[in-house]
């Protein structure tokens, strides 16, 4: 703490104490506001200038601006902002000796009537005044927030005091989050609830966090994808299900990723990953103009409208038209570094077929794909849990959804095959042994689910943080997330 911020806060504190020696309780257990800033606003929006109303009313928020020693009050609420009036004469002398403790910051509650000032100013002139949370640490200096962008993440609650736009920003998220649910309940869809404890890792290829439980004395997984469960839902009998939950994966943090992120998954019996491609575009279309009131979003320069069909192409052709190799001529490891080598991409460290199209892929043709568009037809060796593709063996009917140059989620053709699935489990877990520490593991039992027999059906899984980055506008995914995961302070 700072020596200002220290002599800022022996001032509260000592204005907290006038008021405790007042007999006044400042931290009172309830309060009943019975009218919000923007409604007000609203509703006077034609109230002449000058002119008072009999209209009484309680608001409650923080007092963001003190003028003329507490004459007057710019009071911030969860809808906007308002002005309060207090003059000495519709006061109680209780209330004028309260209002001398008045800090920027305090959380007041003021009950009054409605008028518009002389100078247009819309203004409840109290006739009560509470202080109704003691504030004991000053706010950032002239309303600029945090200029520290660091800092904005590590107080978040101060930076949504002062940052409108950061509150704006996490309302549309939320408002993502229940535009989503309503499509999937309105598709027939049960929402349901998964375990985030696994006692084996699968679902996705990632690093796991690994936390111990004593009582059983073994080690468990945060889960990297509710995929396997959900599944077994759909073994069960429950046709369409979807979940929104937390994810959690042991990896980097930058502006697209952070360990522990907010992910949907959906699965739908006698569907396939053709079913998925229509609903995908569907979905967000209808969040966009659930959330925005337009399908047309503006993202990084681009406008993007998300009424229009999306492209369909297949990795293997995207490698072949931005990159200029087609790897479907590659019959060996050697041959596909190689390749990618003429293009100018080192697949040194690829370990099979499928990862150097992905790194060709990652390298020259992901930052292309502004417009819409499904990447179809992935790599088997890659997608362990998708069936083999109908036409050719050598991929599998998964696709990844892309706008703006960001991946925006995936679908399969799930694998119902218990055998086949069982192999590809083990060329996973012999990766892993090679060395792979993101390689899936063996999970028996959810082999055994499959063998109870899986209906042939189709799943899909999007990042809400992402969708919200592109909905947004938001630069980094710390901006749509309340309390990103960030490093220890120095």
């Amino acid at each position: 703490m700072s020596t200002e911020t220290n002599i800022h806060r022996e001032s509260r504190l000592a204005k907290l104490k006038t008021l405790q020696e007042q007999g006044y309780n400042p931290y009172p257990y309830k309060f009943e506001p019975n009218a919000f800033a923007a409604d007000l606003q609203e509703k006077y929006k034609d109230l002449e200038t000058g002119a008072d109303t009999e209209d009484r009313v309680t608001i409650a928020g923080r007092a963001m601006a003190v003028r003329n020693s507490g004459m007057f009050i710019d009071l911030k609420d969860c809808t906007g902002k308002i002005q309060v009036f207090c003059h000495k004469n519709h006061l109680p002398e209780a209330d004028l000796e309260r209002l001398k403790c008045l800090d920027v910051g305090d959380i007041i509650g003021v009950t009054g009537y409605v008028r518009r000032t002389p100078r247009g100013e819309l203004s409840v002139a109290a006739e009560k005044f509470d202080i109704i949370a003691k504030s004991l640490q000053p706010l950032p200096e002239k309303f600029h927030g945090l200029t520290d962008v660091e800092a904005r993440y590590r107080q978040r609650y101060v930076d949504f005091i002062m940052n409108d736009d950061s509150r704006e920003i996490f309302k549309k998220r939320c408002q993502i989050t229940s535009a989503v649910r309503r499509y999937f309940e309105e598709h027939g869809f049960l929402e349901v609830e998964t375990p985030m404890l696994h006692p084996i890792m699968g679902g996705a290829n990632a690093k796991p966090f690994i936390t111990h439980h004593n009582a059983l004395d073994m080690d468990l997984y945060l889960r990297i994808a509710p995929e396997l469960y959900l599944k077994r839902l759909v073994v069960g009998g429950f046709d369409r299900v979807f979940e929104i939950g937390r994810n959690f994966r042991n990896e980097g943090i930058d502006k697209s990723h952070n360990p522990e992120f907010t992910g949907l998954e959906a699965y739908q019996a006698y569907a396939d990953y053709n079913t998925m491609a229509d609903l995908i575009p569907d979905l967000l279309a209808y969040v966009a103009k659930s959330v925005l009131g337009t399908t047309v979003v503006n993202f990084a320069g681009h406008e993007i409208d998300l009424s229009k069909p999306f492209a369909r192409k297949s990795i293997v052709d995207l490698v072949k038209e931005y990159a200029g190799i087609d790897l479907m001529q590659a019959n060996t490891l050697e041959e596909a570094q190689a390749m990618a080598k003429s293009a100018g991409v080192d697949a040194s460290e690829c370990t099979s077929w499928g990862k150097v199209v992905q790194e060709v892929f990652d390298q020259k043709v992901e930052a292309n794909l502004i417009d819409p568009i499904l990447v179809m037809d992935m790599p088997r060796d890659v997608s362990p849990l998708a069936k083999t593709h109908r036409n050719n063996p050598r991929l599998v009917e998964h696709f990844d959804a892309y706008i703006a140059g960001m991946e925006m989620g995936c679908a399969y053709s799930e694998l119902s095959n218990p055998l086949e699935q069982r192999e590809r489990f083990e060329a996973q877990v012999a990766a892993r042994e090679a060395g792979d520490d993101e390689a899936q593991m063996l999970d028996e039992d959810y082999v055994t689910a499959l063998e109870n027999g899986f209906p042939p059906s189709g799943g899909m899984g999007m990042g809400i943080d992402r969708l919200a980055i592109f909905l947004t506008g938001a630069e980094t995914i710390r901006d749509v997330i309340a309390f990103p995961t960030l490093r220890k302070r120095d």
